[in-house]
């Protein structure tokens, strides 16, 4: 069963952060990676990763290797891919990772922007929507913004294996 629809929020995730991941979900593709780009801006430095004892940047080379070689529209095209959760190779590569390795390539890719990774245009204007949601996420207390993270970052890219709730194991397709 392709899994490229968010599933409903687990059931420990407290309400303020299902509040948080479902106004995510209401925002437009561009709206999405630019509130991604503010959170790293704003909260960069204390998420660096979340977790890094369990957090395994080796095991993404191809979005955080090869994905530097590419033009600012290739890239710019894979990140929409990956918010979109289109079946694409990295949408795929994305979507095997850990929520704490998601984690890890969106800090990368924001620390590279304007660098090695596409850079938000410089005349960009945040809409009202990216500010409300930035602005509830700046309110939560770390944990919980960790956990908005981990979530929102959880329920992008491409996978074929069910995402599992706080009741439900993750199911495989049969071989």
């Amino acid at each position: 069963m392709a899994s490229n629809n968010p599933s409903k929020p687990p059931e420990a995730l407290s309400k303020d952060t299902q509040n948080v991941a479902q106004r995510f979900e209401a925002l437009g593709t561009d709206e999405k990676l630019a509130l991604l780009y503010y959170i790293y801006k704003k909260m960069g430095g204390s998420i660096t990763p979340a977790a890094p004892d369990v957090a395994q940047p080796e095991l993404a080379p191809m979005l955080l290797g090869d994905f530097i070689e590419l033009s600012d529209e290739e890239q710019l095209n894979i990140m929409r891919a990956i918010v979109n959760r289109d079946d694409t190779e990295y949408s795929h590569a994305y979507g095997s990772l850990t929520p704490n390795n998601q984690l890890v390539v969106w800090f990368a890719w924001s620390q590279a922007m304007g660098d090695t990774v596409v850079d938000m245009p410089g005349n960009y204007q945040a809409t009202p929507a990216i500010n409300d949601v930035l602005g509830i996420i700046e309110r939560l207390n770390f944990e919980e913004q960790i956990t908005v993270l981990r979530e929102i970052a959880g329920n992008m890219g491409y996978t074929s294996i069910t995402r599992a709730t706080g009741l439900e194991t993750g199911v495989t397709p049969s071989l």
